[in-house]
């Protein structure tokens, strides 16, 4: 059964930098969705792209050819095929702080290539991008720049949280001097005025004492003695 060749559609960014090889990069996407690996061939040289790559479940054949508008460095450049996609970083040759003004070197315009405005950053607005460090792992980590991340080592000034022992500087509440400076919660029957709850009156009995005088009728001695007589 014949199948159909087709340019896939690609999206593209850069990023630039004269000082930092891994911020002089070319983001770049090639749109080949059900494609699998075995059925892609990639050539990728220092001034040009070639992509040719098979679908079965889509009948398609995706083929396109890129001609770059300057050089980039095949061997520090990354690949990383998905389900969907192909994606490259590649790195380019010269280290300059200027935006290539175009992808290609051809400066007429093709329908297939499109800006990726998910990864999209003006020349001048560089320095304010969050950095690419989660973009960048998904291509083996090698990209460079990765090195300050060293494995979140204690997460830095929570230091000061070992064992609530005073709570820093901060205005807060000091434990450790409850119990003598060690850090320790006291003993609460330690803090004075512990008495056993056997010293306490019992309360009920006291009621009950009170209940009974109340009970209890009240005779007058001047009656008494006036009954006495009469009889």
């Amino acid at each position: 059964m014949s199948t159909t060749q087709t340019t896939p559609e690609v999206l593209w960014a850069q990023r630039s930098s004269a000082t930092v090889a891994s911020k002089n990069v070319v983001f770049l996407t090639i749109s080949v969705p059900d494609v699998p690996a075995s059925s892609c061939k990639i050539d990728l040289k220092p001034t040009s792209l070639t992509f040719t790559g098979h679908s079965d479940t889509k009948k398609l054949t995706y083929h396109v050819e890129l001609n770059f508008y300057g050089e980039i460095s095949v061997e520090e450049s990354k690949t990383n095929h998905t389900a969907r996609d192909i994606e490259f970083v590649l790195r380019k040759k010269d280290m300059k702080e200027e935006y290539w003004p175009r992808l290609l070197k051809d400066a007429q315009k093709v329908h297939f290539l499109k800006t990726d405005f998910d990864k999209w950053v003006d020349e001048d607005e560089q320095e304010e991008k969050a950095d690419d460090s989660d973009m960048m792992n998904q291509f083996g980590g090698g990209m460079g720049g990765m090195e300050g991340m060293g494995g979140m080592g204690g997460m830095g000034g929570m230091g000061g949280m070992g064992g609530m022992g005073g709570m820093g500087g901060d205005g807060g509440f000091d434990f450790s001097k409850l119990g003598g400076g060690d850090g320790a919660m006291p003993d609460l029957g330690d803090m004075g005025g512990d008495e056993s709850d056997d010293d306490m009156p019992d309360l009920e009995d006291e009621e009950g004492e009170k209940e009974a005088e109340a009970e209890e009728p009240k005779v007058e001695t001047g009656a008494a003695h006036k009954i006495e007589e009469v009889s």
